[in-house]
């Protein structure tokens, strides 16, 4: 069996179904192929997994017609507010404290549950006529020909494509297949992912504390829960997902700190081990890639699905416009746009948030200092502080129109 489209994305997760229906919506027709079964993908039960949107990502949303099956589930990051320290001996006098009242835009983000964004886009892509869905299957072979790309699955079917969108994460089967290298090393920490429950409300406020294993980053949900993103050393961290959820919440209390009151468990618990990848093309022949694909990063500040997206509105523009000129959406002149569109400003914000983790993600009596001074006069610096609090809405740079929330 043969299915022809004019796109084909290969991965099912959030990037990949986002730039679906962008481009489904502009009369391309898209068929997008995901390993995990469909029951699996349409489970919603809640299991604690959160992504931070910035404001420019809810954009993209609300232009593809998504954010009003998602606001009433939706929290509003209202305040971030940044400190260092010791577990167990509280924060840093000096730290940097953001307030969405400092911009004219509204909430710099917002923080949606996995169980409630998932179907959403699943939900739009099966209402999708252009869209053709292939679910339990994996590529596992793409030829390049002059006028197209075909992919072979492993079930044997074959599927023709003028172009081949890899979204299929950190270890890209797409980008390797199109002999795409990729530059990166390894962090020795690990994420340790749940949500708990509190006492006290949150306020719609954020906290990100750095410690010297890795940072804490505490998101608001709806109602007194809060998502953790919590960092450690490989080898303690492996030990502390060992325990029962007693002794964990016991190992987190200290780090958490007393200031939303008693704390507990609620959902699954999670681990992912922490690196940086960044593929050494986001483009070769007839081949793109978005979201892992192209750039995995450290989870500070959340911005990793949040870089994805604009990847989504990018390629997106890009394609469309070259449709609409009479191009082919494929050849290497319209690929190389959404490549100097994002490759520079992608790796500049990995690269960024690396330099982060390692100033933070240690206990050098001097460097606590020195971040901790900066930390006090960014805090200080109203035009400074605004300035960053724009970068982290996703306000700032050659924002794609879907993040403006215009329509393609």
């Amino acid at each position: 069996m043969t299915q022809t489209s004019d796109i084909l994305i290969v991965g099912g997760g959030l990037a990949g179904p986002s730039l679906a229906l962008a481009l489904a919506q502009q009369g391309l027709t898209v068929t997008i192929i995901d390993a995990l079964p469909a029951t699996t993908r349409a489970e919603s039960g809640f299991d604690g997994r959160s992504y931070a949107l910035s404001l420019a990502s809810q954009r993209l949303l609300g232009a593809l017609g998504l954010w009003r099956d998602l606001a009433d589930t939706a929290q509003p990051m209202l305040e971030i507010k940044v400190s260092d320290g010791r577990a167990g001996e509280g924060p840093s006098p000096f730290w940097m404290h953001f307030d969405h009242a400092e911009i004219e835009e509204g909430p710099m983000g917002y923080m949606v549950e996995d169980r409630h964004l998932r179907p959403v886009l699943l939900a739009a892509m099966d209402a999708e006529p252009n869209i053709t869905q292939i679910s339990g299957q994996t590529a596992v072979d793409q030829t390049v020909e002059a006028t197209g790309v075909t992919v072979t699955l492993d079930n044997g079917d074959t599927l023709r494509t003028r172009l081949l969108i890899g979204a299929d994460g950190r270890r890209s089967g797409v980008q390797a297949r199109a002999g795409i290298k990729r530059s990166g090393w390894d962090y020795n920490q690990t994420a340790l992912v749940c949500a708990i429950e509190h006492e006290k409300p949150h306020f719609g406020t954020a906290h990100q504390f750095f410690m010297p294993p890795g940072p804490l980053a505490i998101l608001p949900l709806r109602g007194n829960v809060s998502s953790i993103v919590w960092s450690e050393r490989t080898e303690q961290a492996a030990a502390i997902n060992a325990l029962d959820d007693a002794s964990y919440i016991e190992v987190l209390r200290p780090r958490f700190g007393d200031f939303l009151g008693d704390i507990k468990l609620a959902g699954k618990r999670f681990t992912y081990p922490l690196n940086i990848t960044i593929a050494n093309s986001f483009v070769a022949d007839r081949v793109a890639l978005i979201g892992d694909a192209a750039h995995g990063v450290h989870p500070i500040a959340g911005q990793g699905l949040n870089a994805g997206l604009k990847d989504v509105g990018a390629l997106a523009e890009v394609l469309i416009d070259a449709q609409r000129r009479g191009e082919d959406i494929a050849s290497p002149l319209v690929l190389e746009r959404y490549q100097e569109w994002r490759r520079f400003d992608a790796t500049s914000m990995a690269l960024a948030m690396d330099a982060f983790n390692k100033l933070f993600s240690n206990d050098n009596p001097l460097l606590r200092m020195g971040r901790d001074l900066g930390m006090g006069v960014i805090n200080a610096m109203p035009r400074l502080r605004r300035t960053f609090i724009r970068e982290a809405a996703g306000l700032t740079g050659d924002v794609p129109r879907l993040l403006k929330g215009e329509a393609l």
